[in-house]
């Protein structure tokens, strides 16, 4: 069983190589990357390729190489403030890289069951939750845009050349590993920051109004699994728990799990030009495909996240 998973070293990457290893005995896992030396400490992947997504040849020489059954496309530009920042690099970024790999699947494996992970951002702003699959898109950033052109770009190459393709739509996820710019570990650390002693205890948090559809990474990397397996290929799939999260919820769990006094103020600087009030997720058809449901409990996953944080602020503070 040889498989691929673009963006291998990142957090979804890390947590679906430990998984996809977990589940196939005769995996032979090859890892895409842009820079080997963040690669050091995943043992999961068999293979690692140092290679820049956005080279039409060196992806075309990656696929005939190893011929890869399954493809995981999971890299790309995955932050939605970064996008208004950088537009154009989000685009090329996110987009590019899933061309080139259509076009040398066309060439060399064309059975190759591909995963495009997707978003639920595509959906924008809506007025009736939980969303469905036949939502119309409504992207509310340079970075949905990049995750519509991913999605239809995909139902095209199946649609126009047969290719094996499943649209995975990720409503939010989180869990340990998670780069603190995302917001569930950037209150995290800056709780575990507080508890060391290497912040002052004051929070800065962004808009807490806004409500989420929060799915443990260990799920979302599991149903990726199961729609590989067993999805319709040109179908698109949410992948959501179903239930809403405000960003309150959030910051007050995290702060019920400390002992330590924390004053929470609001730093404009977080506030993105463009926010949607809510998203939460129908998972009907991806239950209805695959008999997925998540497993991991909200508050569990928000104890992890933290207890993971903890221990990179004492390891920073080691290493000073």
């Amino acid at each position: 069983m040889r498989v691929l998973i673009t963006g291998a070293s990142g957090f979804v990457g890390q947590h679906l190589a430990q998984h996809l290893r977990e589940s196939y005995p005769d995996l032979e896992l090859h890892g895409s990357t842009l820079n080997l030396k963040e690669c050091e400490q995943i043992h999961e992947v068999d293979h690692w390729h140092e290679i820049d997504l956005r080279d039409e040849t060196h992806v075309t020489d990656l696929i005939q190489a190893i011929t890869p059954m399954q493809i995981y496309h999971l890299a790309g530009q995955a932050f939605v403030p970064r996008s208004f920042e950088a537009p154009w690099e989000t685009l090329e970024n996110n987009v590019r890289p899933q061309l080139n790999l259509s076009l040398a699947c066309i060439q060399y494996h064309p059975t190759t069951r591909i995963l495009i992970a997707g978003s639920a951002e595509i959906y924008g702003t809506v007025t009736r939750v939980p969303i469905d699959e036949s939502a119309p898109l409504q992207p509310s950033s340079p970075y949905s845009v990049s995750k519509v052109t991913q999605d239809l770009l995909g139902l095209q190459y199946h649609l126009s050349h047969g290719l094996h393709i499943l649209r995975a739509r990720a409503f939010n996820h989180f869990g340990p590993k998670q780069s603190d710019r995302f917001v569930v570990p950037a209150f995290a650390m800056q709780i575990a920051r507080i508890e060391a002693g290497q912040q002052a205890p004051v929070l800065q948090v962004g808009d807490l109004s806004a409500q989420r559809d929060f799915t443990d990474v260990r799920d979302i990397v599991r149903a990726y699994r199961l729609l590989v397996e067993r999805g319709t290929p040109g179908e698109a799939y949410n992948i959501a728990s179903g239930e809403a999260h405000s960003i309150q919820e959030v910051l007050d769990t995290l702060l019920s799990l400390t002992a330590v006094p924390i004053t929470v103020t609001i730093d404009e600087k977080r506030l993105r030009p463009s926010n949607i009030p809510i998203l939460v997720g129908d998972n009907t058809r991806l239950r209805q495909a695959t008999g997925w449901s998540p497993t991991v409990r909200f508050d569990q996953t928000l104890q992890e996240v933290l207890q993971d944080c903890r221990e990179r602020v004492r390891q920073q503070i080691g290493e000073n």
